[in-house]
């Protein structure tokens, strides 16, 4: 069937981000990989149940013209499979190659103006008059001014915006979304008749954010972040119910691997939960990562092993206190690594250790801690395509990936409550997908 949206996200965790919140509305929702044959995948899901489609480009911190060529192939993927409306998702915060990938899907669509949002409530994104906060800090204030691989400088997303892109960008400021929707339909005709191509919408609130689906449930094209998706269900005709039921029962279902490379506060603060709880920590050698991967991947492996064994649960991580950060990037930068390259090394030699304590120990149920973390152990696992699942707390969903019969929460590093992965162990723990519904 012909979805009903079709979505190009940056990174895996926005993917399920948006996902999640249109999932817990009855949507069919399913996406593709970053390493997938995405054409093919587009095709073959053509005979399945599919109302919203999201193809993950894993782009937010490639060179722009990389991105710009995986967001162009993707749109046309998408507009093969017949999508009826489209959706460019970004980081919440606007990291990455925002602007230019938000030019590729437009030119690739056709289309001269499109509605621009990065506000999300429920995690504490909220937009005023073009400045960002993230729970009520300015964005270059908050921990994503001072992450240490990707800093924020710049708190007006305008200023951002017109920093990547040639193209007009101007503001809807909330008093306008005050006004109702029949305003902001007005205000975003005569900014665009301006030539502004793009029309960044402030919002603070949930209600905010009804006033803007009601203003905008026809668009063909949404810019950003997912805060919106929520609330456009109520806009749109109605989705019957699906659910997804997993193709075999589970080998050990209470066992689950977690693993964490996010160095941001939600996350340490989540860790300290799951340990106060009793949960069992392995933490990666930096050093030997940064200098041997494999051995430092199957050294962490020979650790957790026993401990996943014994305990049904262990938690995988890289050391995360500031200090540990700046060390391990020091040592980076003497072997001739950049910040991105250190990164992305100790994401991805988690990764293949939790990948391995998986198969060794027959765990099918994972759970990841930040973009880098997350896009690392779906290589490792070698998953192409999943569906969601339930979400279990704002922006934070479960999937399933049926060719590998595996259930997993990815989940971004900077969202959810300190309890989110005791939440997220039980709800793994107790199957959903045991209930009966639709095939995946």
């Amino acid at each position: 069937m012909r979805p009903r949206l079709g979505v190009v996200a940056d990174d895996i965790t926005g993917s399920g981000d948006l996902g999640g919140l249109l999932a817990k509305h009855g949507y069919a929702v399913r996406i593709l990989s970053a390493e997938a044959d995405w054409e093919g995948l587009c095709a073959q899901l053509a005979g399945e149940r599919t109302d919203v489609l999201i193809i993950d480009t894993d782009s937010r911190f490639l060179a722009p013209e990389e991105a710009r060529a995986r967001v162009v192939r993707a749109t046309k993927a998408l507009q093969a499979a017949g999508c009826g409306a489209f959706w460019k998702k970004t980081c919440s915060v606007f990291r990455g190659n925002v602007g230019v990938e938000f030019d590729a899907m437009m030119d690739t669509l056709g289309l001269a103006s499109g509605v621009t949002i990065a506000a999300f409530p429920k995690n504490g994104r909220t937009t005023l008059h073009g400045d960002h906060f993230v729970r009520g800090v300015p964005l270059p204030d908050s921990e994503f001014g001072t992450d240490p691989v990707h800093p924020l400088r710049e708190g007006n997303l305008r200023l951002s915006l017109l920093a990547q892109t040639p193209h007009r960008t101007e503001t809807l400021p909330i008093e306008t979304v005050r006004a109702g929707a029949g305003a902001v339909r007005a205000a975003r005709a005569a900014l665009a008749a301006a030539g502004a191509r793009y029309v960044l919408l402030d919002a603070q609130t949930q209600e905010d954010l009804q006033v803007l689906a009601q203003a905008f449930a026809h668009e063909p094209v949404f810019l950003g972040s997912s805060g919106l998706a929520e609330e456009l269900p109520a806009v749109w005709p109605p989705a019957g119910p699906f659910a997804v039921q997993a193709a075999a029962p589970w080998v050990h279902p209470d066992r689950v691997i977690l693993v964490a490379g996010s160095v941001m506060p939600q996350t340490r603060a989540q860790i300290e939960q799951y340990v106060l709880a009793g949960g069992h920590v392995h933490d990666l050698d930096l050093t030997l990562t940064l200098q041997t991967p494999e051995r430092a991947a199957d050294e962490l492996a020979a650790r957790a092993l026993p401990t996943v064994e014994a305990h049904s649960t262990a938690l995988l991580r890289s050391p995360n206190r500031p200090e540990q950060v700046a060390s391990a990037r020091a040592l980076g930068a003497s072997l001739g690594l950049s910040g991105v390259e250190v990164s992305q090394r100790i994401s991805s030699t988690l990764a293949h250790a939790a990948a391995q304590v998986a198969r060794q120990s027959g765990t099918e149920k994972l759970i990841a801690l930040g973009g880098d973390t997350s896009a690392a152990l779906i290589r490792a696992c070698g998953v192409t395509q999943s569906v969601v699942v339930e979400e279990l707390a704002p922006g934070l969903p479960s999937t399933y990936a049926p060719a590998e019969h595996l259930l997993l929460v990815l989940k971004s590093g900077s969202f959810g409550p300190p309890d989110f992965l005791l939440r997220a162990i039980a709800s793994l723990q107790r199957s959903p997908l045991d209930r009966a519904g639709d095939d995946a």
